[in-house]
């Protein structure tokens, strides 16, 4: 590993900072100076630090799907007629253009992408399965599982 690409150090005030940001990104410095024990200043140049080394990637609004209309989410498997590094690369600028598809992983599995779909019902999946997923570059075929309830989800 490079020196640029070193994990960087984190110290246990560092790590503090991060868990109160991850529950709150937008708590006051003061609050956040006040809950990690150190004064404003510190924390400020901690946090512009964590910022500059991108482990603080950025600041959100953490949306709620459930309340946008959005509750319906399926996992889609995705397998490719050609996994060239070509073909990946289309597939991958592809589905930046799909608002629907929450999250794409490439998956070391018997099948090559794991899609996180959301829309609101059953039958808005099945338009963006027809019209949008299938129609990928490169996509062999698809297996879908309907989730029932999320027990554990980013954000939420």
């Amino acid at each position: 590993m490079d020196r640029a690409d070193a994990l960087p150090d984190l110290d246990r005030f560092d790590q503090a900072i991060l868990r109160a940001l991850s529950g709150d990104g937008r708590m006051a410095v003061t609050d956040l100076a006040r809950r990690i024990g150190l004064t404003k200043t510190p924390t400020q140049a901690r946090m512009k630090r964590l910022e500059a080394l991108g482990v603080i990637a950025g600041y959100r609004a953490v949306l709620n799907p459930i309340r946008m209309g959005l509750a319906h989410v399926a996992f889609v498997e995705v397998r490719l007629s050609d996994t060239r590094e070509v073909a990946l690369q289309a597939f991958n600028r592809a589905v930046q253009a799909v608002p629907e598809i929450e999250e794409c992983h490439m998956m070391a599995s018997s099948f090559d992408y794991l899609l996180k779909v959301r829309t609101g019902d059953i039958a808005a999946y099945r338009r963006v399965l027809g019209e949008r997923i299938s129609t990928l570059p490169h996509v062999a075929s698809t297996s879908t599982f309907v989730a029932m309830e999320a027990v554990k989800e980013a954000g939420l």
